[in-house]
């Protein structure tokens, strides 16, 4: 058996993880899209490292798009088979494979525009809708912690890990002649004392794991009271400066997060009298869908249902559908606050809003999530004063900030009680993935200390023979293939 590693491998993004039996079938792990990696981000999602027919199955730990897509791409290039995933996962990757093939094709027409001014070639988008559509008709669902047979001689069970409404680990019981191997794919973990989510369950204990490891060299801040730090930017920014708060959120899960945040100042009689716009019509959807699944909330949350059958409404909010309503939101000028997508501000409406209110000091932009270096949101954190949005040249005036309690993923203390179900020494090998390299190397480091003996974390189309060698002997990088 072989592991290769063709997204997050040394990054957080991309998440695409092939595994190829003695037989020569193939099953995919994930199949994400690239973002915020700067010039690197277009070669990435254009060429997979191995050829879309070859692969016999897909299976998908959750909805996010750095972990679905690139799925209509797939299969636009010849993957026919079986994708597996849990209902709910279904469900919000359709709203959000449509709304990705939508922007990439709105996106590919104002570039194309400018390109055909200069008499350049056009740039054709990754997929369309109509790819998206041939992707769920491919798409089959399976329950949470009951194992299925996916192809002959091998066992897929699917857990809950906390992270968003449906995500899942993945683990596989693979038997190849007389030779068993347990293989655990962890998706992203969530934190157990999620805002929203029950925690993560326990795995089956497994031979190799690959792991991701986006905060594994941080402790999240238990004391940091969310709830009562968006109160404070609220008040300060909306209600004394007469500002605009701008919150990039990404549609899917943090979006939720913010309105429960907000929601419960409201059942405080806390929240200003100010309207809150929802600029995204993905977030609609999301939410509704988000709805559907109570029986994957906290127990928390299901005591705040017993008061409140809808913990993500309240007076004064909005939702923006139209592109006409947003444009008018834009130029809209009171004290309000607005969220909108990408969380990373790297596309989406957001971007319009940041490049409205950008320069002024009253305004401010608060990030309530991961922003990778190169995204806007990354170079906005760190301090930058000079940033580039629609190819113009901007001063930043506005004050930027983070809540840096608002997290889906588990941090180095959750993602090692995750492994808490394992038995250290009989973990033959763990592959770190979905984190940047210097985290990774740090909580190598940690695993290792705990009695984990073999830890590995993989480069760009690195490939592994498993069972791993006493000594540690790589195969040679692959070479990514053109499709």
């Amino acid at each position: 058996m072989k592991i290769a590693f063709h997204g997050a491998a040394r990054t957080v993004t991309g998440s695409k993880h092939l595994v190829t039996l003695d037989n020569g079938k193939k099953i995919l792990l994930d199949c994400g899209l690239f973002q915020g990696l700067g010039a690197e981000t277009d070669e990435l999602n254009n060429h997979f490292g191995f050829s879309p027919s070859s692969i016999d199955i897909l299976l998908l730990s959750h909805a996010h798009i750095d972990h679905t897509g690139l799925i209509p791409k797939l299969v636009k290039e010849g993957f026919t088979g079986k994708i597996i995933c849990t209902e709910a996962t279904r469900e919000l990757a359709e709203i959000l494979l449509f709304d990705s093939a939508e922007i990439q094709t709105y996106e590919t027409d104002t570039v194309n525009k400018k390109r055909e001014a200069k008499g350049l070639s056009p740039y054709h988008p990754l997929y369309n809708s109509d790819d998206v559509v041939q992707s769920l008709q491919q798409m089959e669902t399976v329950p949470f912690d009951q194992w299925t047979q996916i192809m002959d001689g091998v066992e897929a069970i699917f857990t809950h890990t906390g992270h968003l409404i449906g995500s899942a680990a993945i683990t596989l019981r693979i038997r190849e002649g007389r030779k068993k191997t347990t293989l655990l794919f962890t998706g992203d973990i969530g934190r157990y004392r999620s805002v929203l989510l029950q925690p993560p369950a326990d795995t089956p204990k497994a031979d190799y794991i690959i792991m991701e490891s986006t905060y594994g060299d941080k402790r999240h801040d238990i004391t940091f009271n969310t709830i009562e730090t968006l109160h404070d930017w609220i008040r300060r920014i909306c209600v004394q400066k007469g500002g605009q708060l701008i919150i990039p959120a990404f549609s899917v899960g943090r979006t939720q997060e913010v309105l429960y945040a907000l929601n419960q100042l409201s059942l405080e009689n806390r929240l200003p009298e100010l309207l809150y716009f929802i600029d995204s019509p993905l977030s609609l959807k999301a939410t509704e869908i988000i709805k559907k699944y109570k029986d994957q909330y906290n127990e928390r949350l299901q005591q705040v249902l017993e008061i409140d059958n809808d913990p993500f409404d309240f007076p004064g909010l909005k939702y923006v559908e139209s592109v006409e309503d947003s444009r008018k939101l834009v130029d809209y000028k009171e004290p309000c606050v607005i969220i909108s997508a990408s969380g990373t501000a790297d596309a989406g409406r957001v971007r319009h809003h940041i490049n409205q209110c950008i320069a002024n000091p009253a305004n401010a932009i608060l990030f309530v999530g991961y922003c990778g270096s190169k995204s806007l949101g990354g170079q906005l954190l760190s301090g930058t004063k000079d940033v580039e949005i629609f190819n113009e040249a901007l001063r930043v005036g506005a004050e930027i900030g983070q809540l840096q309690g608002m997290s889906a993923h588990g941090d180095t203390d959750d993602l090692s009680q995750f492994l808490s179900a394992q038995q250290a020494e009989s973990v033959k090998g763990i592959f770190l993935v979905h984190g940047e390299y210097a985290v990774q190397k740090d909580f190598c480091d940690r695993l290792q200390t705990k009695g984990f003996p073999r830890v590995e974390i993989p480069a760009q189309h690195e490939e592994f023979c498993l069972p791993l060698p006493r000594k540690r002997k790589r195969i040679a990088m692959a070479k990514s293939i053109s499709a």
